[in-house]
């Protein structure tokens, strides 16, 4: 049962070692001229067979730099990347809908452990994230294919997202295989070819930074006392979690009606009960808003969505003398 399901993806990949092995064993064949006056005798057979095998080969788990590299030895820089990037994303797409409509189950066991890092990426990020992953894969690419169909992002973003950034990598990986036949041809450029591709290999690797350097800046959203305390006192839910240490929460600052003290150091390890809030908005609340709009971050990188953060703290909130909590004044009630 086990080899009979792997056994596509096994006679693909000998079948592409079993090409290479022939190269390597007749490299007069790849002598560009004679190269390219077989390709124009096979017409459009060779550029669709080149697409459709890349396709098949990203969703068999085979790994794209072969095809990229092969595209370049193929059909040269410019049509070796254009039918790079055709065959991936056609492969990548369909990987894509394989997941969301039929096989959801095969995949979520296949990525256990990172699907809801994945979610969470996605709902937090969007396109950003589908870039990020592109560029710099933190999951297998094969696989990532498959695992984003289980997130909410649309089709049609992912498609254009996975098309715009894969191009980078498919074309340093073209002009590599480009630079090999030119090599292997005797061509004395050969080796200047070679180091154009190296360079766009460390460009691709340099993106990401650049990526980030452009992305929205982190935007705080607040929320002054007196809206805070309408939303209180009115029938929808509020979550108001206290980021500061249990002493700040008692001390004499006091603490708000109803919040829960979770200290800033401690946050990351209630994210799945925050998360499970749904869709009742958090204000985060600490001595001033510092460490609330740092907790604001992290709960937003989490992919939680309505975060909010009370403007000027606990300090605002006494100076505009609104309740605190009961015990909190019963014991100013007591004080001299």
């Amino acid at each position: 049962m086990t080899l009979r399901r792997h056994l596509p993806r096994i006679l693909l990949t000998l079948g592409i070692v079993a090409g290479a092995s022939w190269l390597a064993l007749n490299r007069e064949e790849l002598d560009p001229h004679a190269l390219q006056a077989t390709l124009h005798r096979l017409g459009l057979v060779a550029p669709i067979a080149h697409i459709v095998l890349f396709a098949c080969g990203t969703l068999l788990f085979v790994p794209g730099a072969l095809f990229g590299l092969a595209g370049g030895v193929l059909f040269g820089p410019v049509w070796g990347t254009l039918l790079n990037l055709t065959g991936a994303t056609l492969g990548a797409t369909a990987a894509f809908v394989i997941a969301r409509y039929v096989a959801a189950d095969w995949v979520r066991r296949q990525a256990a452990g990172r699907m809801e890092w994945l979610i969470k990426g996605v709902e937090a990020e969007g396109w950003r994230f589908i870039a990020f992953t592109r560029l710099v894969p933190l999951i297998p690419f094969n696989l990532l294919n498959y695992a984003l169909g289980l997130t909410r992002i649309p089709l049609p973003l992912y498609v254009l997202a996975s098309c715009l950034f894969m191009f980078p990598g498919t074309l340093a990986y073209t002009w590599l295989g480009y630079a090999g036949r030119e090599a292997v041809g005797g061509n004395d450029q050969a080796v200047r070819y070679a180091l154009i591709g190296l360079a766009l290999l460390a460009t691709v690797a340099f993106l990401p930074r650049l990526l980030r350097a452009f992305k929205n800046p982190q935007t705080v959203r607040w929320i002054d006392v007196g809206e805070l305390l309408s939303h209180l006192n009115g029938p929808e839910a509020y979550a108001v979690i206290d980021v500061r240490g249990e002493d700040e929460f008692e001390g004499p600052l006091g603490h708000i009606t109803g919040a829960r003290n979770l200290p800033l150091p401690e946050l990351q390890a209630h994210i799945k009960e925050l998360s499970a809030l749904a869709r009742t908005p958090i204000v985060l609340v600490c001595k001033t808003d510092k460490r609330s709009a740092r907790a604001a971050a992290e709960l937003e990188a989490a992919g939680l969505r309505d975060v909010f953060v009370l403007r000027g703290g606990m300090v605002h909130w006494n100076e505009t003398g609104l309740p605190l909590s009961a015990d909190r004044a019963l014991r100013q009630a007591k004080e001299p």
